[in-house]
């Protein structure tokens, strides 16, 4: 499992711009099965998202196709971690050592 933090780079405005084009890339990694939660931060500096993926590479080139990333309006910290431990709501997600 992963967790992607955005953190913006450009000013808001430059960030809201692209919102509709990032939400529209959120869905499809949602409809893909790839995110299973995400929001934005508080204070409004950036987004977390809960993926999970194959592998790090895989998110590293799944995150580059963000519209934010692909303007260059946020920076991404990718990190792995493994789920032992989930609500029951997350089962299907748990890993193993």
């Amino acid at each position: 499992m992963f967790v992607l933090e955005l953190s913006y780079t450009a000013p808001l405005a430059r960030v809201d711009a692209l919102m509709k084009d990032h939400v529209d890339w959120l869905d499809a990694q949602y409809e893909g099965g790839v995110f299973i939660a995400s929001g934005r931060k508080n204070p409004r500096d950036g987004g977390v998202i809960l993926a999970v993926g194959d592998d790090r590479a895989s998110i590293e080139r799944l995150v580059a196709t963000d519209p934010f990333a692909v303007h260059g309006v946020c920076a991404y910290r990718i990190t792995e971690f493994i789920a032992t431990k989930t609500s029951d709501a997350l089962a299907p997600y748990r890993q193993q050592l």
